[in-house]
Order: structure tokens, then C-alpha cells, then sequence
């Protein structure tokens, strides 16, 4: 088996991290080592290429992420990264669901600047947390090009001001359906190309 397919196995029946055991977890962080190891594109930023399109998370061990799972009668959904490389941009979007007709949407949108091969710094910009009945939510891709096209939504929409939310993460593996970042505050991200 690969070193790939171990860090996929290892992965699998967490729910993103969610489920993951201490020692699942040291588990997965040596098959994200081992993958790491093997990075067919030692300077990620520049293989545009790979890194523009549409991504879903299928590991973290983010607390703000994981968090989600713990808000009262919910739990997460799926978790969406977009990244618009000819404009920088960001978009991170998480589903929540519940009870019925409370289902709900968590969205950032932010600014990335590459500072280097592997690097990004991120600004925060704008956020959107509703409920995706009166949002209109029908999929990721139709709410990216919402957002993209400049709507405002039914929901709390505001901007973040982006000198006060900021982070870097290091994009540390990828190829044409596979990523793993490394950010500020030690989380780990592992993300398929959808």
C-alpha cells in the first residue's frame, strides 16, 4: 500500500477528526508525515494548476472546525475550501445540520498572499452564518457564485476586519486530488479535490 492510501485508510471513520481517538490521531500524523515525505510538488504556490478548484476537508485537527460538531441540536456537515487563484481569494464554507428546517451554513471568505513556495498569509474578510432555508442554499458551488457575484444574504453577513483576523498556513503536500496545509496555530488540514 502507498503512503498515500495508509494516510487515507488511517483517516477514514473519523468524521474529519471528530471521532478521532489520541492515539488515531498520533496514527494519521505519521501517515501525514509519511505522505509529506513524498510531495511530488516541492513548491506548491507554484502550480497554480493543482491548488485553484474546489476542495473538501476530510481531516482536521482545528478546534474551530471540530467545535462546530458541539453547537446545541447540530452537527457538521460537509466542509468545503474554494481557492481562486487569479484572485486570491479564499472561500470556506461549512454545512450544519440539525432539526429540520434549522439547517444551517457557516461561511469565511479571505484573502491569501503567497510569502514564498509553500506559504500563504490569510486575511479574513467576510463572514455569512444563517440558516440555508432563508440563505436560498442549494449547493456550494451555486453559494460561492453567489458570494462571487457580490450578493448579500438573509443571514448575519458582515466583513471582518482583516488587520485583526489573520494567519498563514503552509500548504505542505500536494498533487491533482490530494492537499495537506500546516497552519498558525499547529492545526492540520487534509483536503480532496472535489
Amino acid at each position: 500500500m502507498t503512503a498515500k492510501a495508509d494516510l487515507l485508510q488511517a483517516i477514514a471513520g473519523t468524521n474529519r477528526g471528530i471521532l478521532a481517538t489520541e492515539t488515531k490521531k498520533q496514527a494519521i500524523s505519521v501517515a501525514i508525515a509519511n505522505v509529506e515525505n513524498i510531495n511530488p510538488t516541492p513548491s506548491p504556490l507554484t502550480a497554480t494548476h493543482l491548488l485553484d478548484g474546489n476542495w473538501r476537508l476530510i481531516y482536521t485537527t482545528s478546534k474551530p472546525l471540530l467545535n462546530l460538531d458541539r453547537l446545541p441540536l447540530s452537527k457538521v456537515g460537509q466542509i468545503y475550501q474554494y481557492i481562486r487563484v487569479n484572485s486570491n481569494i479564499i472561500y470556506n464554507l461549512a454545512e450544519i445540520f440539525g432539526l429540520p428546517y434549522i439547517e444551517g451554513l457557516v461561511s469565511v471568505a479571505a484573502k491569501f498572499e503567497p510569502v514564498g513556495d509553500k506559504r500563504v498569509n490569510v486575511k479574513f474578510e467576510r463572514s455569512i452564518i444563517g440558516l440555508q432555508r432563508l440563505i436560498g442554499y442549494k449547493s456550494p458551488d451555486d453559494f460561492i457564485q453567489q458570494i462571487e457575484a457580490g450578493k448579500k444574504f438573509l443571514a448575519i453577513d458582515f466583513p471582518l476586519n482583516s488587520n485583526e483576523q489573520q494567519g498563514w498556513l503552509d500548504i505542505t503536500y500536494i498533487d491533482h486530488d490530494l492537499r495537506i496545509s500546516r497552519g498558525n496555530e499547529g492545526s492540520l488540514f487534509v483536503l480532496t479535490k472535489t
